[in-house]
């Protein structure tokens, strides 16, 4: 056939080789915001480098390869030992080690650590989720820890050290370390107190040896995984390493890895602990839900990041085709109804990375207000986020028409990865009722909630009267636990609002209070009044490219 046919008009250029910092608006100016002018420079740079990596063609092809070539599970050797390993594909790694030595796993020992490693988890996520997983394990695990300062003071420098060291080794020959998770079990789901995992105190102190089944371990290939047991004392934290001080295997047996919707370049398995399963101690015995609740609230942070950086890559991708496409003659993103599409996303994207940063600097503040207030607006976001991640890449996706619906695009991934993180640490009921327990549990935590909504009161109506109708809610709590969603979506949507209406430009603030606050919009993306300055919505979100 005369190759004439196949002559390419009319589609857009990759979206590769431009900095993921650099071209989002919403996430360099909250960075600014939240970064002390003497650190700001240093900070600015390092992330440069991580957006630009993450925006390179290499970095695409290393997430696309890591996805089409799934982790495999080794139980034994060519001789029959059992060895209980996971195999992954080379770019796994590579993406891995990026990450690793970009300090994605501290954010305990730098000033502003939380906003700067919440900034480059951001972006570097875009480039591909599932590697995301051991990352974030391994950065929530050292508050755990520190409830043990002996294992604190082994494990902690090398979970935050910037050496990817893939090898399993004894800790003491290890220059860097990742931590996993394995607390849920078939019979409990969430409620990790049903878990019927056994600890028995062995002669030495703080060592036990575990009996049980695990239904989820999250990255199995971890060198250690801290993990729930019921002691002798109740529900109790254990560190459980893959590898004995004398250099043998601990006995983790994992069983299979599981066959995932999404998420596929990392793996989750079930684990077995056969009672010969060496493990420690951290915190006192039955105080085991106590220990991980810090973990707990810095994975939820993660969740929300992560998926506001699904959110951005979608809406990305969409703004770059409308951009370039062209349908009866003229541009998609200059047609009116497309561009209220776009707008819709470009503000979904923008008040889920708002959040998140603020979400971030109250850690790194560290004042009883900031601690109080991420007690309430942690499971409040996380709820949230997470559940709008899904319809807005699924619009994200419909922009490109048949093109998004190719595997090729990178859409089709991102579709499979948006409802993960409303699901991982907690699913949106578990959320929900984490925050009428902070309501009733912990007053100082709505005290600072209303404190942070309020310093943006009357500066727009719809949010003024928002803040009034949320007022109106908490006030009555008859059947508040049939209504607990819708408490905390309504708490996520007035917190991002008032966010939004301090910090971004006028015509997003106004454009999302309308739509989100103000009813001024259907259900679906795309329904924003008419009225309002959407193409500046558009103009400020856009990815701008440049020679790689």
């Amino acid at each position: 056939m005369a190759a004439t046919t196949h002559t390419v008009t009319n589609q857009p250029p990759p979206l590769t080789g431009y900095d993921v910092f650099a071209a989002d608006p919403a996430l360099t100016e909250g960075v600014a915001r939240y970064v002390a002018e003497e650190h700001l420079g240093e900070v600015r740079e390092e992330l440069g480098r991580l957006g630009r990596a993450a925006g390179s063609a290499q970095a695409q092809r290393w997430g696309e390869q890591a996805n089409g070539s799934p982790p495999v599970l080794r139980t034994h050797d060519r001789y029959g030992h059992r060895i209980d390993e996971v195999e992954f594909h080379p770019a796994w790694h590579r993406l891995l080690g990026h990450a690793v030595t970009a300090g994605l796993t501290d954010a305990w020992s730098r000033p502003h650590g939380h906003v700067r490693r919440t900034a480059g988890f951001l972006v570097w996520t875009q480039v591909e989720a599932g590697h995301g997983c051991p990352l974030s394990m391994t950065h929530a695990a050292v508050p755990a820890l520190r409830a043990e300062p002996e294992l604190a003071a082994v494990w902690e420098p090398l979970l935050t050290s910037r050496v990817y060291d893939a090898e399993l080794r004894p800790v003491a020959r290890k220059a860097g370390a990742l931590a996993g998770m394995a607390m849920t079990e078939k019979q409990g789901g969430s409620d990790v107190r049903a878990n019927t995992t056994r600890a028995e105190p062995l002669a030495a102190a703080g060592e036990y040896a575990l009996t049980g089944h695990k239904w989820f371990c999250s990255a199995p290939m971890s060198d250690a995984f801290l993990v729930l047991a019921q002691a002798p004392g109740g529900l109790t934290c254990f560190l459980l390493p893959r590898v004995l001080p004398d250099g043998t295997r601990n006995a983790f047996r994992i069983q299979r890895l599981k066959d995932k919707l999404g998420n596929r370049s990392n793996a989750s398995a079930e684990v077995e602990f056969d009672g010969h399963t060496w493990a420690r101690r951290v915190g006192e015995e039955g105080r085991g839900v106590a220990t991980i609740i810090e973990m707990v609230a810095a994975t939820r942070l993660d969740c929300v990041t992560a998926s506001a950086a699904v959110m951005r890559q979608a809406a990305a991708q969409a703004l770059h085709h409308t951009a370039y496409r062209a349908a009866f003659g003229r541009k998609l993103a200059d047609q009116p109804l497309m561009r209220n599409v776009l707008a819709d996303l470009a503000l979904e994207s923008e008040a889920a990375t708002t959040v998140a940063l603020r979400l971030a600097a109250a850690y790194d503040s560290g004042t009883e207000r900031d601690r109080a207030f991420l007690r309430l607006a942690v499971p409040a976001a996380k709820y949230w986020v997470t559940k709008r991640c899904t319809p807005m890449v699924a619009e994200a996706l419909e922009c490109l028409g048949g093109n998004g619906y190719v595997e090729e695009s990178g859409l089709p991934r991102l579709l499979r990865e948006a409802p993960l993180n409303s699901i991982w640490e907690g699913a949106g009921n578990v959320q929900a009722l984490d925050v009428l327990r902070a309501l009733r549990r912990e007053p100082a935590a709505l005290d600072a909630y209303l404190s942070e909504i309020g310093t943006a009161r009357g500066a727009d109506h719809r949010l003024d009267r928002a803040i009034r109708g949320l007022l109106t809610e908490l006030a009555d709590l008859e059947g508040i636990e049939a209504r607990a969603r819708r408490l905390a979506e309504r708490m996520a949507l007035v917190l991002q609002g008032a966010l939004l209406v301090r910090y971004a430009p006028p015509e997003v603030a106004d454009a999302f209070c309308a739509a989100r606050l103000g009813g001024d919009a259907g259900a679906a993306f795309g329904t924003l009044p008419h009225t309002l300055d959407l193409a500046a919505v558009v103009g400020r979100a856009r990815p701008v490219v440049v020679a790689e």
